[in-house]
């Protein structure tokens, strides 16, 4: 059954570019699903059975080496799909899929998205170049963890987060921020702790409000821009002529 009670798929912004005919296509295989937050959605080595396009909430992409220690490689929102292996040709993955922020996705199952994906060009054109912004910040993740600092570094994963929700307020522990970024749960503290100093965030019983989106541009690497202007880009390559670009995230008075 599908469920639209408290989102809709426009709420995606791969879906909203489809033509509505396309988008009407696939309304009889999305259900409506509430990812929690920690929540492990794809297992690394696992089958992949279902795809999920984020509405409302944040999946980070993360590598676990033999000897335990993290590092995420992508964070993924409200603008792509968790599941790009589905239609790249492969079964599985090498990384986890971990719930950063809980929040709202629409599930279709593998075999279905497969058959869209083989079956209609436009989704085809919109997937295949979401997975190359995908791998654009891949790419800049490994960058970043080599040669920026932690409080950079959360800076860009804060963004990306508010990004990919739409949303100022951020529910999350200091230590699922250390998972993800690959360091000490001390130095997150440190570096948190200096954001908000500066009156950019205020953090309190896991929950991040971010006060000063531009000052925290400001303290994040150039990591952060090249993510985003690769993913203006793709919109900007696949819009069609009904398409209506996302509106920018409206900074607080």
């Amino acid at each position: 059954m599908t469920y639209f009670a408290a989102t809709n798929p426009s709420d995606n912004i791969l879906l909203r570019t489809l033509s509505p005919a396309d988008r009407d296509r696939l309304l009889p295989h999305l259900q409506l699903v509430t990812l929690s937050l920690g929540q492990v959605i794809l297992e690394c080595h696992q089958r992949i059975d279902v795809a999920y396009f984020l509405t409302g909430a944040v999946v980070s992409l993360v590598y676990t080496a033999e000897n335990g220690s993290t590092a995420e490689m992508a964070i993924i929102g409200n603008d792509g799909i968790v599941g790009t292996s589905i239609f790249l040709g492969g079964d599985s993955t090498c990384s986890r899929a971990v719930v950063a922020v809980g929040g709202q996705a629409l599930q279709m199952s593998a075999c279905t998205l497969r058959s869209e994906f083989e079956r209609n060009l436009q989704l085809q054109r919109i997937l295949l170049g979401y997975t190359q912004a995908l791998i654009t910040q891949i790419s800049q993740t490994a960058v970043c963890n080599r040669l920026h600092s932690i409080a950079q570094r959360l800076c860009r994963w804060l963004l990306l987060c508010q990004d990919g929700t739409g949303s100022a307020e951020l529910k999350m522990t200091q230590e699922l921020i250390a998972h993800m970024l690959g360091g000490r749960r001390e130095s997150v503290t440190v570096a948190a702790g200096h954001l908000q100093d500066l009156g950019l965030i205020h953090y309190c019983r896991g929950r991040i409000h971010i006060i000063d989106r531009t000052g925290l541009e400001a303290c994040a690497c150039e990591c952060y821009r090249t993510v985003k202007e690769e993913l203006a880009r793709l919109h900007c390559s696949l819009r069609p002529q009904s398409f209506k670009p996302p509106a920018p995230f409206q900074r607080a008075v």
